[in-house]
């Protein structure tokens, strides 16, 4: 009687996964796939499969000169957080407030994420109308003001898949965001104009860390009838120099790179 292969339940998948994943993260060399699949004792064809699960979460990556595997965004994320988000709320809190009481508008700090933009502290605007709490919200790279500074400055690459899931005119947003981000990056700060919702306008500028890569985003979001085009330039100026302030005493605190 032949031997039946059954396919690995739920519980086997995960372990494999997790064994997968911690090889990667442990191990004190890269691994491509084929070299994976001879370290975790697992057919490749598998291997591959699990891989491929684990950069679509984020998990994994691959380098994209030798195809070797690296900690995923998500990883990447999560410890680079861990290590400096409380120092850097702090240094920013009192810069925030200042932006909200000269502008009247919400100021919030954000970092990226592999899911998005996610905002990590507010000062709250002089305003009922906008003084929305922002406070753990994610929202879209290529809609928001803060996202789009990331964009074009470097901080983050779109992520696979989020234009595609949105619409069917994906070649018109890309062309669209291709534009938008080249007049970020001459500005120096991102803009949304009603992108988000109707009638809601943000302005966004890049917070670089010690080694000048961008690693956060200041930014204020209010109604289009306060925050109107002859605005846009007064207040994205002094989102930049904010943004430069924090970066200031981010070098000087010695914070270790990357804030998401």
């Amino acid at each position: 009687m032949m031997d039946v292969i059954t396919p690995p339940t739920g519980t086997q998948a995960i372990d494999r996964a997790a064994r997968i994943l911690t090889h990667v993260l442990e191990g004190d060399t890269r691994f491509t796939v084929g070299a994976l699949s001879d370290a975790v004792n697992l057919p490749k064809s598998t291997t591959s499969r699990l891989v491929g699960a684990l950069e679509r979460h984020g998990l994994l990556a691959r380098d994209p000169e030798d195809g070797s595997l690296l900690p995923g965004p998500a990883i990447d994320a999560y410890a680079r957080r861990a290590r400096i988000d409380p120092s850097l709320t702090d240094l920013a809190q009192d810069l925030l407030e200042s932006v909200a009481t000269v502008t009247g508008e919400t100021t919030t700090l954000s970092v990226p994420t592999p899911r998005g933009v996610e905002q990590i502290a507010q000062a709250d605007g002089a305003y009922i109308l906008g003084s929305t709490n922002w406070m753990g919200r994610t929202v879209p790279f290529h809609a928001s003001a803060v996202g789009k500074a990331m964009l074009a400055f470097g901080a983050t690459a779109l992520p696979t898949g989020q234009l595609e899931s949105l619409t069917d005119k994906t070649l018109t947003i890309r062309a669209d965001l291709v534009r938008d981000l080249e007049a970020t990056r001459q500005r120096g700060y991102g803009l949304s104009v009603e992108e988000i919702e109707p009638g809601l306008i943000a302005i966004g500028a890049p917070v670089r860390g010690a080694d000048r890569r961008v690693v956060a985003g200041v930014a204020i979001a209010g109604p289009s009838v306060r925050i109107t085009p002859d605005r846009y330039a007064a207040i994205g100026e002094l989102l930049v120099r904010t943004a430069d302030e924090l970066e200031a005493r981010i070098t000087s605190h010695g914070l270790e790179e990357g804030a998401a």
